[in-house]
C-alpha cells in the first residue's frame, strides 16, 4: 500500500483528512496485496456510490465519510495514524526522550507530511521546542507557540574593541533606560512604527482590542530568556555579508510579539481544540484548516504578530544605536515560532511550523545564540530538505527553570559572569549558562545545515529581573 500517497487520494476526491487517514489505515490492514490501480478503482467506486458500500464491515467506514452530514456540533474527530511520515533528528544523543516522544505524536497527525527535530530540542507544550513540522493545508497554533514571531536581531557597527572600553558606561545606561522587560508595561517614551497603522489591526474583533496594548508595549521585551546585549562579533573570511573579516561591536536582541502574540495564540488554540478533537495525548496539536474562517483569521493574526515582533526589535536597535552614537553597517534578523507556506522539492505545498527553530534555506542568514556567557553564531543556511530547511534557534535548555534555580546560587552566577568578562543587568539564576546545552556541540551537530559566518561574544547583557 505504501505507494498510495495523500496527493493521489486528493486527486480522486479524498480531500477530507479523516477519510484519508481511514483509507490509509484500512488499506494497510486489509488490502496490502492490491495493486495501486485496483485500489484507485475501488476507492473511486466508494466515493461515487457510497450507499452500495455502507453496510460493508471493512469499507463501510470509508463510505460513511461521503454520506455523513456535517455534525451539528461543528467539531470533527480524528484518529492518529499508525504509520507516520518522515522524521529526521539532528544531535539526537543530546535530546531528551520526552521531546522525541512529543515529536512522534506530532508525526502521527493525519495532516502531517514531514518533520525534523533540531539539536537544541527539548520538551514544550504541543510541539517540542526545536520541532519543525510540515502539514498539508493545516496550521497548528501550538506548533507555532505562544510567543508568535519570537526572533533574533543582530546589528553590526563600524567600531572595534576600544569602543566598549571607552563607552562601556554609556552602553549600560542605554540598556537600562531604553529597554523594558516583563509581562506588562513599556518604554517611558512613546514609540512609533508603521506597523501600528497596519490595516490588519482592523480585521478582527480580537486584533482591534489588542491594538492599544501593542502600541504601549512597542520596543519592549518579555521575560525569561529574552535579552538585549552588546558584545563583539568576529566575522569569518569571505563572509556572505561582504564585510572585512575582523572584530566589530554588535548588538544582539531576542524577544517576540509581547501580549499581542500571546492573546492570538490562546484565542485560536481554544477554537482549534473545540473544533478538532484528537486523542488525549495529541489534544494540544489541534489544527485549523487553512480554508476555514478561523484558519484564515489565525494566519492573518500570526503574520501581524510577526511584523509586530520585528517592529519591537527595530525600535530597540534604533534606540540603542542613537543612545550610544553608533552607526549601523548591517542588521540581520529572523523569526522562530512561526509558520510559513513553502514548497518541498517534489513541488508539494506545505505549511512549515518552526517552533524554536530557525529558517535555513540556501544562503538565508540566521542567528543561533548560546547563553549570557557563551557565543552566539551568525550562520547562513545550506537549504537541506531533510531538515525542512531549518536549523536550531539556540543552545536549548538542559534544565527546567525550577532545577536551574535550585542548582545555582547568585554568588556562583556572579563568579561565572566575572570569569567570562560579562556584565549582567537584571537576569536571574534561571537563565544561568549551565541551564543550557553546550552551544559548541549544538553547532557541531548541524554542520550539514548551516555555514558559520561569524561568532559573537556577549559583554553587557540586559535581561528581566524577577
Amino acid at each position: 500500500m505504501g505507494s498510495l500517497r495523500t496527493k493521489e487520494l486528493s486527486k480522486i476526491g479524498y480531500t477530507n483528512d479523516r477519510a484519508r487517514s481511514l483509507v490509509i489505515n484500512i488499506i494497510s490492514k486489509h488490502f496490502k496485496h492490491h495493486t495501486k490501480e485496483q485500489l484507485i478503482t475501488l476507492l473511486s467506486g466508494i466515493k461515487e456510490k457510497p450507499e452500495q458500500y455502507i453496510n460493508d464491515e471493512v469499507l463501510g467506514k470509508i463510505a460513511a465519510t461521503f454520506i455523513e452530514k456535517e455534525e451539528v456540533t461543528h467539531h470533527k474527530e480524528f484518529t492518529l495514524l499508525e504509520q507516520t511520515g518522515r522524521l529526521k533528528i539532528y544531535g539526537g544523543k543530546e535530546i531528551e526522550h520526552a521531546a522525541k516522544k512529543q515529536m512522534e505524536i506530532a508525526m502521527s497527525l493525519p495532516v502531517t507530511v514531514q518533520g525534523a527535530l533540531m539539536p537544541d530540542a527539548h520538551t514544550g507544550y504541543g510541539l517540542p521546542i526545536g520541532g519543525v513540522l510540515a502539514t498539508e493545508n493545516a496550521v497548528i497554533p501550538y506548533a507555532v507557540g505562544v510567543d508568535i514571531g519570537c526572533r533574533m536581531s543582530l546589528s553590526i557597527f563600524d567600531e572595534g574593541e576600544s569602543f566598549i572600553k571607552r563607552y562601556g558606561y554609556q552602553m549600560k545606561v542605554a540598556l537600562k533606560e531604553w529597554t523594558h522587560f516583563g509581562m506588562e508595561g513599556g518604554l517611558d517614551v512613546e514609540q512609533e512604527h508603521p506597523v501600528l497603522d497596519d490595516p490588519a489591526f482592523q480585521a478582527t474583533g480580537l486584533l482591534k482590542k489588542l491594538q492599544a496594548k501593542a502600541a504601549r508595549q512597542l520596543g519592549s521585551s518579555g521575560s525569561g530568556n529574552h535579552f538585549v546585549e552588546f558584545g563583539m562579533i568576529r566575522l569569518a573570511e569571505d563572509n556572505s555579508l561582504g564585510l572585512p573579516a575582523k572584530d566589530y561591536v554588535a548588538l544582539l536582541s531576542h524577544s517576540g510579539s509581547r501580549g499581542l502574540g500571546a492573546n492570538v495564540a490562546m484565542h485560536y488554540t481554544k477554537i482549534a481544540m473545540d473544533t478538532c478533537k484528537l486523542p488525549r495525548e495529541a489534544q494540544q496539536l489541534a489544527w485549523l484548516d487553512m480554508n476555514s474562517e478561523a484558519g484564515r483569521e489565525y494566519w492573518l493574526s500570526m503574520q501581524l504578530a510577526g511584523d509586530y515582533a520585528k517592529a519591537c526589535h527595530d525600535r530597540i536597535h534604533i534606540n540603542m544605536a542613537k543612545a550610544v552614537g553608533l552607526e549601523r553597517l548591517i542588521t540581520i534578523e529572523n523569526h522562530h515560532n512561526f509558520a510559513w507556506e513553502e514548497r518541498l522539492e517534489d513541488g508539494r505545498k506545505v505549511i512549515v511550523h518552526r517552533k524554536g527553530a530557525t529558517p535555513a534555506h540556501e544562503g538565508e542568514p540566521g542567528i543561533i545564540p548560546g547563553s549570557m556567557t557563551t557565543a552566539a553564531y551568525l550562520v547562513t543556511g545550506k537549504g537541506v530538505e531533510q531538515s525542512l530547511f531549518s536549523a536550531s534557534h539556540g543552545a536549548g535548555r538542559m534544565m527546567s527553570r525550577k532545577r536551574a534555580r535550585e542548582s545555582m546560587t547568585v554568588s556562583a552566577l556572579k563568579k561565572m559572569l566575572a570569569d567570562a568578562g560579562v556584565t549582567l543587568i537584571g537576569g536571574t539564576v534561571e537563565e544561568n549558562p549551565l541551564a543550557y546545552k553546550d552551544i559548541e556541540s549544538v553547532i557541531a551537530a548541524q554542520q550539514e545545515l548551516v555555514n558559520v559566518e561569524g561568532r559573537f561574544l556577549p559583554r553587557i547583557v540586559r535581561m528581566h529581573k524577577e
